[in-house]
């Protein structure tokens, strides 16, 4: 009877937060006449490793690294003990004629393991402020030359970059696009190498090079014009986890150093591990002139991006005039917490072989996820690393997709938040991007929900 009472009260209780959150909260990339029924509103009282653990007392499995962030587990001791300790020194400090330890030490070991050449390191709260950077830098860098018709923008069809109005201007997933196209930047948008629009019979490497010989024909009609081009290295993450071959990021490398345009590469979200190198750039072997890095780099504890560049770029802005400085700055640029937990998180790449067991678990996945190929409204198993992805269609054949007022996506998220694992899908793409502290009881855990999840969804 005391277990009973118990579970009734934990019930109780994660009712009373949900309604109390529903009084004043609203949440993000939600519409929110759907809670609390139609989208279940779950109230979560604390993590451990790769579960979240509700106010119910029932586990979630986070399939989804809670949007990508968290790479070491919830509430990993080593990161909360580096933040529990700086807190304890100094929270924070305006960095603008400041400086303090955890940024400088974070700066010199994001240079020390990025990409060769990236000297310069600017600090941001968020990976949209981040990318808004890397804008603003690129075509700052060539109006203080002196170049002023370089004012285009270049970015890749279905590539998501952000929020803000600049990184929104320079994504091209219409769900958030549409709404405020009368605000943004007018870019030009290349079409994605992405292998699932691969022509039949064509490979994943010459469908790249088929769309980079489309970049490059882009180019030459706007020449003198392009100040940068932007992509997802690897993975395009919120357009679907589409993915496609690194031949494409070399082609555009060159592509961009014939024409002088400045390529951006987009980590985010496939930095640090993810795609099976610490950067998806290095399994093409090049280095951007920017490259934006934030979700992981905190361990998902804190926010925080980066931006680093090329010393010329740097250079660039030196002056006595204060208009070619850099003059974006946000309050919270390289806060000490955030930087500590940064710190940390690199330390566990340095001291552990984490790339060599994500090797292993992504192996794993591969083995698990391997049936549901089979599986008649399963178009694509795709993966890259740690990401995963099916997409569901309702043709196989044809990769037809099914109606988008189905929502079938929505049917399997359901269908396994009930079952006690986090699947949120894009559109009705399922997919896996577990913390790396996951183990193989988890994933097994993760691919019997799947399974049951896509049948519930299609059936």
């Amino acid at each position: 009877m005391d277990t009973i009472k118990d579970d009734a009260a934990m019930l109780a209780e994660a009712a009373q937060w949900q309604a109390r959150d529903l009084a004043v909260l609203w949440h993000p990339c939600t519409q929110m006449a759907e809670h609390p029924h139609t989208l279940p509103l779950v109230p979560i009282a604390r993590g451990d490793g790769a579960w979240l653990i509700g106010r119910d007392g029932r586990r979630y499995l986070d399939a989804v690294s809670s949007w990508w962030t968290n790479l070491f587990g919830h509430a990993n001791p080593r990161i909360a003990q580096a933040i529990a300790e700086q807190a304890r020194t100094l929270e924070h400090v305006i960095l603008a004629g400041f400086s303090h330890a955890p940024a400088v030490q974070l700066a010199e070991e994001l240079v020390r393991i990025t990409p060769p050449g990236l000297t310069r390191v600017f600090f941001a709260d968020n990976g949209s402020a981040g990318v808004e950077v890397a804008l603003k830098m690129a075509f700052h860098h060539f109006a203080n030359r002196g170049d002023d018709r370089r004012t285009k923008f270049v970015a890749l069809s279905n590539g998501y970059h952000g929020e803000t109005i600049g990184a929104l201007s320079v994504t091209d997933v219409p769900l958030y696009r549409r709404v405020y196209a009368p605000l943004l930047l007018q870019p030009l948008f290349a079409p994605s190498p992405d292998a699932y629009e691969a022509a039949p019979g064509e490979s994943a490497e010459a469908c790249a090079l088929r769309r980079a010989g489309e970049l490059e024909t882009l180019f030459a009609a706007n020449a003198g014009e392009i100040c940068a081009l932007i992509l997802e290295p690897l993975v395009q993450c919120a357009g679907g986890m589409r993915m496609y071959h690194p031949v494409y990021l070399r082609r555009a490398r060159e592509i961009c150093d014939a024409h002088g345009v400045l390529l951006i590469a987009d980590e985010i979200a496939v930095g640090f591990g993810r795609t099976g190198t610490l950067f998806a750039c290095e399994q093409a072997g090049i280095t951007p002139d920017f490259i934006c890095l934030s979700k992981g780099l905190t361990g998902g504890f804190l926010p925080l991006a980066a931006v680093l560049t090329h010393e010329r770029i740097y250079e660039s802005f030196l002056d006595d005039s204060r208009e070619r400085a850099f003059l974006h700055s946000h309050s919270y640029t390289g806060n000490p917490l955030a930087c500590a937990a940064a710190l940390a998180t690199l330390a566990i790449f340095r001291e552990q072989d984490v790339l060599g067991r994500n090797r292993l678990l992504a192996a794993r996945m591969a083995e698990l996820a391997a049936p549901f190929a089979d599986h008649p409204h399963v178009a694509d198993v795709r993966q890259t690393g740690m990401i995963l992805a099916i997409e569901l269609a309702a043709d196989k054949a044809s990769k037809t997709p099914f109606p988008a007022a189905d929502r079938r996506g929505l049917r399997a998220y359901r269908h396994a938040i009930d079952r006690g694992v986090v699947l949120r899908p894009l559109g009705d793409v399922l997919y896996w991007f577990p913390p790396y502290c996951v183990g193989e009881e988890e994933l097994a855990v993760l691919a019997e929900v799947t399974a049951t999840a896509i049948a519930a969804a299609t059936g």
